[in-house]
């Protein structure tokens, strides 16, 4: 099976991003010389394995795992992927760790209020916690090929890691294309800081969390609504960026 015909798109040599229906969410897939690394797992167990197949359809070679943060949707398919290493932010394993239940508890009521029946999927997805960390920085070979994972500070949550590949860089959710930031673990203050940050690493296709690979242009319009929020949250009397629900969501987390 050929690489588009099970979902992956090329945004660089040999660096792809599977796009889901599910959440609008993206996961990542660099290929080197005899290894893989797969980025973020997806929300169960099923829909990891039903990563892996799609991984398998590009490559037979070993694989590590990177999780860009701690949320169910990127990293509860964790377990498909064993025993594989598993790379995170050491925030991010502390935090997995301590809120997992509680995620999917949250999670599975909410699935089961639509009558979706993916919630009893959720319900039995395995926590599997990443067992290799990053404290700032971290340089993988992967078949050959340097793959950066950073910690640039705080923004969606206090654990995010940016995957930088030749000129690709997986934003995780620090980025989100198509809906505002999500700011439930967010740090509003700090995120456009994080992002000038990111911008300094950006030498082509970014791909978000969520949505449409962008680019350069669209994180700076990013980092500056950013600020512009975090101005209205020390000045209430500033203009104020994105929808009342967003603002007010940032500012429960102040």
């Amino acid at each position: 099976m050929a690489a588009g015909a099970a979902g992956w798109r090329e945004v660089g040599d040999g660096v792809f991003v599977r796009r889901h229906a599910d959440l609008d969410l993206n996961c990542g897939l660099v290929v080197g010389d005899g290894a893989c690394l797969v980025v973020d797992t997806r929300c169960h167990l099923g829909e990891g394995r039903a990563l892996a197949e799609a991984v398998r359809a590009v490559t037979p070679h070993p694989w590590t795992v990177v999780n860009t943060h701690d949320h169910y949707d990127h990293c509860f398919g964790n377990a498909a992927f064993r025993p594989a290493d598993v790379w995170g932010h050491r925030r991010c394993a502390e935090g997995l760790a301590a809120t997992g239940e509680a995620q999917r508890a949250a999670v599975v009521a909410g699935l089961r209020a639509d009558g979706d029946p993916a919630a009893e999927l959720v319900a039995i997805a395995p926590i599997d916690v990443p067992d290799h960390l990053v404290d700032d920085v971290a340089v993988l070979d992967v078949g050959g090929r340097p793959v950066t994972l950073r910690h640039l500070g705080r923004g969606h949550t206090d654990s995010d890691l940016v995957v930088a590949v030749a000129d690709v860089v997986f934003a995780g959710d620090l980025v989100e294309e198509g809906n505002p930031p999500a700011m439930e673990d967010a740090f509003p203050l700090e995120w456009a800081a994080t992002l000038d940050a990111l911008l300094g690493l950006v030498r082509g296709p970014v791909v978000p969390g969520h949505g449409a690979v962008v680019d350069a242009a669209f994180v700076t319009a990013q980092r500056d609504e950013l600020a512009g929020l975090a101005r209205w949250l020390t000045d209430p009397g500033a203009d104020a960026p994105f929808d009342e629900a967003t603002r007010e969501t940032a500012r429960g987390r102040l």
